[in-house]
């Protein structure tokens, strides 16, 4: 047979408690660990933390493209990456040609 919910919400509440004290426990020797490192080789935040924003999922560094293309009536843009932008396509369409947009 099963215990009493009473018995298991007490359990459950002594686990919490213990599995909090280990992350205390662990997050404190992994600051003292870095700290060390920090030390050691004469490191300041400023070397260990990445620029934010600038970090691509594959471990470069993101980088702005330039514009190739522009309507001059709008100041619409593109850069020539990825889908053509409807302005560009219904320009096409309308007989233009896309080196007419070229920057």
């Amino acid at each position: 047979m099963s215990k009493p919910l009473t018995e298991l919400i007490a359990l459950r509440a002594d686990l919490d408690a213990q599995i909090a004290k280990a992350q205390r426990e662990e997050r404190a020797n992994a600051i003292a660990q870095v700290t060390n490192l920090m030390s050691q080789y004469g490191l300041t935040m400023a070397d260990v933390q990445a620029p934010k924003g600038k970090a691509k999922a594959s471990g470069g560094v993101a980088s702005k493209v330039a514009v190739k293309y522009r309507d001059q009536a709008t100041g619409d843009t593109w850069t020539g990456r990825g889908l053509q932008p409807k302005w560009l396509r219904a320009a096409v369409a309308a007989g233009k040609n896309p080196t007419d947009f070229l920057v």
